[in-house]
């Protein structure tokens, strides 16, 4: 068993997505049809008209751009909360037929890794969790019980912080909707992490699109009310955020 590293990589996205958007959207509103708008579509930049497409919240065009990543050294724990956007394809490593007797990764918290005790006490449970794995499948294999019928069962034993991997597809829209709720600092830290890290490859595949992405109070009032983090000045100045209008909330 050793500790899991997070990982996240985007696999592939809708080729030229802001120009799938921009076509979707003057479909909309334009008497042409598919071939002369692919013609304008492709003859200049989309850019100030997916701009204002954005600033209109005419977001269905959005949604014809989507996104794939693969993530690896998260917890099931975090896997757990990300299957929750159900707006979303997944495909995740099973239990059942991956066999964990050889070691399975974990991940540890920070608030247990930077401290000692505490540290070697979650090592020491990860292992107790191995050895009971590895009994129970030993014994299943004496009553004949093998394979994936075998780990179905002993996975009962495995923790949440046992590690996974995890093939995700999202539309762009619900990638926005993702962001504003998993990059608050009131997010579990480790679901923050992975999508602080899948928003800097969407933003660098779709520039426009995502140019204000992130957590709710970056463009104005902390969506979270009373409970919010109270760190709001913080968060937009490590998003690059610097000017704002008078609408942030006064709680943050």
């Amino acid at each position: 068993m050793r500790k899991a590293k997070l990982k996240v990589i985007l696999l592939t996205h809708t080729p030229d997505p802001e120009a799938a958007v921009a076509m979707a959207a003057k479909l909309c509103y334009s008497p042409s049809d598919i071939e002369d708008l692919k013609k304008k579509v492709g003859r200049k930049s989309q850019k100030e008209f997916v701009e204002r497409l954005m600033k209109m919240g005419h977001m269905s065009p959005v949604e014809h751009v989507s996104f794939t990543f693969a993530v690896e050294g998260i917890s099931r724990a975090c896997s757990h909360q990300l299957v929750r956007h159900r707006l979303a394809s997944y495909s995740q490593q099973s239990q059942r037929y991956v066999n964990e007797a050889d070691g399975f990764d974990y991940v540890i918290p920070p608030s247990i890794g930077s401290d000692r005790e505490l540290r070697k006490a979650f090592i020491r449970f990860m292992d107790e969790a191995q050895q009971a794995y590895n009994h129970i499948i030993s014994e299943l294999n004496k009553k004949g019980i093998k394979g994936e019928a075998a780990n179905q069962d002993a996975r009962f034993l495995l923790p949440n912080a046992a590690e996974t991997k995890i093939m995700v597809t999202m539309n762009a829209r619900e990638l926005l909707h993702f962001f504003k709720v998993r990059c608050c600092n009131r997010a579990q830290w480790e679901i923050r992490e992975m999508a602080e890290l899948m928003l800097k490859y969407v933003k660098k595949a779709a520039p426009i699109i995502f140019q204000q992405s992130g957590p709710g109070c970056l463009y104005g009032p902390c969506p979270e009310g009373e409970y919010s983090c109270g760190k709001t000045k913080e968060v937009r100045k490590k998003y690059g955020v610097v000017k704002q209008k008078k609408t942030a909330c006064t709680k943050c």
